[in-house]
């Protein structure tokens, strides 16, 4: 526990990676039991600063979903500086959770509302036998795919689309546009042939929309789809005509970006 002199509070985001496919999800279940990313990270702060935190994250994931960068802030009047944070966390931390990165941000920034855009990635390990390395970060597909076809049929997600044939049927909103800046599947892994991964970057998501789309993408390449069907999916907006939610056990919430 922090015995240094307390001061003004300051705003500090963290940038975290974890392994999901222990926890019930990013967001705090208080008083349910399960464990959570958030609740993980706030008892930590706590034991490090010796004053209860409440952190705010960029965006919920699910159970099983990792990340690589998902992004959170609190505010705080500890005296430890910023950068050092990823390494007095570590007593603190489970080994599935890390710290990559403590900074100082003003006093107006918020994880969540200052979010310009995401990336996710989501992994697939297409060999006959799974491998063990991947087993909780990729889903087994066991043949070969049509990764050429997969991205014919990802160029058509591009730009400003109604997608609410790619999210959870109970998803809460009342507006499913979302503009998507990049969606690519990509198999140059020299290291690991037999992996395959797609990458979608846009200002925002719906409930399970990365997921849904990965699924849709992978029957273009094992050829249940063609790549020209995917616009008359959109335009449906029936999650019944699209593929089936992949396993939370490929994604990661890669990255988040944020005005300058």
């Amino acid at each position: 526990m922090e015995m240094m002199h307390q001061s003004a509070e300051k705003n500090i985001c963290l940038t975290i990676a974890y392994d999901g496919t222990d926890f019930f999800g990013f967001q705090s279940q208080r008083g349910s039991g399960l464990p959570t990313i958030q609740e993980t990270l706030e008892n930590a702060l706590e034991k490090l600063t010796g004053a209860p935190v409440q952190i705010c994250g960029s965006g919920r994931t699910d159970a099983g979903v990792h990340a690589w960068g998902q992004v959170v802030n609190f505010h705080t009047a500890s005296t430890i500086p910023p950068d050092r944070y990823p390494m007095a966390l570590l007593p603190y931390l489970p080994d599935s959770i890390a710290i990559r990165e403590g900074k100082a941000v003003p006093p107006g920034f918020h994880a969540r509302f200052g979010a310009k855009n995401k990336t996710y990635h989501y992994q697939f390990y297409c060999g006959r036998v799974m491998s063990p390395f991947y087993r909780r970060f990729a889903c087994h597909v066991p043949y070969a795919i049509d990764v050429e076809a997969m991205n014919q049929a990802a160029s058509y997600l591009t730009g400003s689309h109604d997608f609410r044939s790619f999210c959870a049927a109970a998803t809460p909103k009342e507006n499913f546009v979302r503009e998507i800046y990049e969606c690519v599947v990509e198999a140059d892994h020299p290291e690991e042939p037999c992996l395959v991964t797609l990458k979608i970057q846009g200002n925002g998501f719906l409930w399970n929309m990365v997921r849904i789309i990965a699924g849709t993408l992978l029957e273009v390449g094992i050829g249940k789809r063609r790549p020209q069907d995917m616009p008359a999916l959109l335009g449906l907006g029936d999650r019944r005509k699209t593929g089936k939610t992949l396993g939370p056990q490929g994604l990661f919430l890669y990255e988040v970006t944020y005005l300058e």
